[in-house]
């Protein structure tokens, strides 16, 4: 038990959203509202780790839609990952094995690169892991998973199958889903490991999401009778 807390997810995920509106409330380019957002990752995937020891952290951090935005933000984002992945990442996170959910190939060379090495270095690593969604999509997960079950010939497909032909493969499914900053919705996020959890869309954007938001999410999760379809008696 942690600071109260009877129940904790072994698999959480955030859609860090907000970080615009963060920084537009403050009179600040939404760079400036990115670059908070991702220092307030580091503190944030760091609580889940090492104060309440969830195995499983998974991060919505830009979607395949968000090439959409302009060259300049998508540059910018695309800096602050180079900032995130790389030779620092086993000294941030130590006993964390980082697994990048999406085409990385579509990033510049050096970038795709980075996350490949650094997936390579951590990948024997059980104790804790990062789920770091770049240029993901729920939609996009699950046609990756049929393709390759597709060329593999496989038939009479069960979901045993699509589960190990996902990203998250070996995972436990998502527990505890939380989005920043007040949307009610899950825009295309882990589609299939989502399917039966809890849900949280506090209104604090997500460059302002500290510790004791975390902890109050997860005194919410307590809360949550999880019954998966069934009846308890």
């Amino acid at each position: 038990m942690v600071k109260g807390l009877k129940k904790l997810p072994k698999h959480i995920g955030f859609i860090i959203d907000g970080n615009g509106r963060w920084a537009k409330e403050r009179g600040q380019t939404r760079s400036m509202g990115h670059k908070a957002g991702f220092r307030n990752l580091e503190r944030i995937i760091k609580e889940c780790f090492y104060t309440y020891g969830i195995p499983v952290v998974s991060i919505y951090a830009f979607s395949t839609e968000n090439w959409n935005r302009p060259q300049k933000e998508v540059d910018y984002l695309m800096q602050l990952f180079r900032q995130c992945i790389n030779e620092e990442f086993r000294d941030k996170y130590p006993n964390v094995r980082l697994n990048i959910m999406g085409d990385h190939t579509r990033l510049d060379k050096d970038l795709s690169d980075a996350c490949a090495k650094v997936m390579v270095e951590t990948k024997d690593i059980t104790e804790f892991t990062l789920n770091l969604g770049i240029n993901y999509s729920g939609k996009a997960e699950l046609t990756y998973a049929f393709n390759q079950m597709a060329e593999e010939g496989l038939k009479n497909i069960t979901a045993e199958d699509i589960d190990n032909h996902l990203y998250t493969k070996g995972q436990p499914p998502l527990d505890f889903c939380v989005r920043t900053s007040g949307e009610n919705r899950l825009s295309n996020f882990m589609l299939w490991q989502i399917a039966y959890a809890e849900l949280y869309f506090p209104e604090v954007h997500w460059p302002a999401f500290n510790k004791r938001d975390l902890y109050t999410a997860l005194k919410v999760y307590q809360g949550r009778d999880r019954r998966f379809g069934a009846i308890k008696e």
